[in-house]
Order: C-alpha cells, then sequence, then structure tokens
C-alpha cells in the first residue's frame, strides 16, 4: 500500500510505502479489537471501591427498642442494612480487574487497529512532527488544512516539546512516541497521523516479533 506523504501545510512531500501484512488486513474482526479495547480499559481501573460491611460501621450494637409491645417490626441493632447509616448488605471489596492476554494477540489487535483506519482512508503520514514556536492557533490553523479535529499522532521516538506544547491545548488532539501507539487511542481518535519514523517504528516491531515467533 502506497500513501502520500504530506507537510503540516498540506503540501506533498513524497509518498511512502505500508507493508500489507500490518496495514492491509482486509477482513478486519471487530471481536479482536473489542477484546484488546477491554484488556486496555481493565489495567486503568484502579479497584479500590470499598463498602462497609454491618460489621465496620461506627454505629451502636445496642438493641434498638424492646422486643415486643411497640407495634414496630422487631430489630436487634442499628447496623443492619434497612437503616440509615448501617452497613451493606453485600458490600463492595478491592479487587484486581486485570486479564490476560497473550502477547501473539495483542500484536494482531495491533494490526487490525491499524489495517481498520488503513481500509477506511483514515491514515496520514506527516514529514515532520515539528514547530519552532509552541504556539497553538498556528498548529491549529495547520491541522485545519489537514482536516483534523480528531486525531492521534504519533510523533516518532520522541515528541517535540513545541510541537506537544502548541498541542495540549486542542481538544480531540492526542500526541504519543512509538512506543505510546496502542489499540484503545487509534479506535477513540477519528485519524491516525504517522511520521516516516513513526511507520518504520512500526515495521521493525512487526518484523521483530515475526523473528522471535520463528
Amino acid at each position: 500500500m502506497k500513501l502520500d506523504i504530506q507537510t503540516l501545510d498540506a503540501k506533498k512531500a513524497g509518498s511512502i510505502d505500508l507493508d500489507d501484512a500490518v496495514f492491509g488486513i482486509k477482513d478486519v474482526r471487530s471481536d479482536i479489537l473489542q477484546r484488546m479495547v477491554k484488556y486496555q480499559l481493565a489495567k486503568r481501573r484502579a479497584g479500590t471501591h470499598k463498602t462497609q460491611s454491618r460489621g465496620e460501621v461506627s454505629v451502636t450494637h445496642s438493641k434498638v427498642y424492646k422486643q415486643k409491645g411497640t407495634g414496630q417490626a422487631r430489630h436487634g441493632a442499628k447496623n443492619a442494612p434497612i437503616f440509615r447509616g448501617g452497613g451493606h448488605a453485600h458490600n463492595r471489596l478491592p479487587r484486581d480487574y486485570t486479564h490476560d492476554l497473550t502477547k501473539k494477540f495483542r500484536a494482531l489487535a495491533l494490526r487490525h487497529a491499524l489495517s481498520a483506519k488503513a481500509n477506511a482512508g483514515e491514515i496520514i503520514v506527516v514529514d515532520s512532527i515539528a514547530l519552532k514556536e509552541p504556539k497553538t492557533a498556528a498548529l491549529q490553523a495547520q491541522l485545519g488544512k489537514l482536516n483534523l479535529d480528531k486525531a492521534l499522532i504519533i510523533a516518532g521516538a520522541e515528541v517535540d516539546a513545541n510541537f506537544a506544547r502548541a498541542a495540549r491545548n486542542i481538544p480531540n488532539i492526542d500526541v504519543l512516541p512509538n512506543a505510546g501507539l496502542n489499540v484503545y487511542d487509534i479506535l477513540r481518535r477519528g485519524k491516525l497521523v504517522l511520521t516516516p519514523d513513526a511507520v518504520a517504528a512500526i515495521h521493525a516491531r512487526f518484523k521483530k516479533e515475526e523473528r522471535a515467533a520463528a
């Protein structure tokens, strides 16, 4: 697959070949993408939720009122779940939500996510992600020329400091280094913007995995 390389001013600056084994999967499986997104979101959960049981609340455990003669239901203590301030009947406890996916499956999910963007024509290759000055308005004007209002930008091995500062106040624009490329962020943004260095890093990443598997 061949794509044009553009500048931030939307001018053509050459072309680049994308590996069909990574960007050219035609039958993109949504179930693989769903499992990967669920895996990533589960890892983000702190799991620190906690509510108090009947034995943990700070209320008196003495009998509320006498057993008979009041005309009301019989109760033994105010820590019962039906009372305000009482404990939870099935209280929530801290837990770990993470689960495992194999390395091969995670790599496959990334291939499918990249291919989904390529099939939809939502990949743009930009020659350089760098600015002389960290000016948000100027960057927003440049992104407007490329029709980027909701995009994930993979800027290379390191993100240019001026570009990062200019982009951080623009809504729906995420800027990550090569190492930050992930399925969830690819799918949650409309377009995927890559540099030639980022494309080379993606190709090298999958070539390395193929050699390791062999």
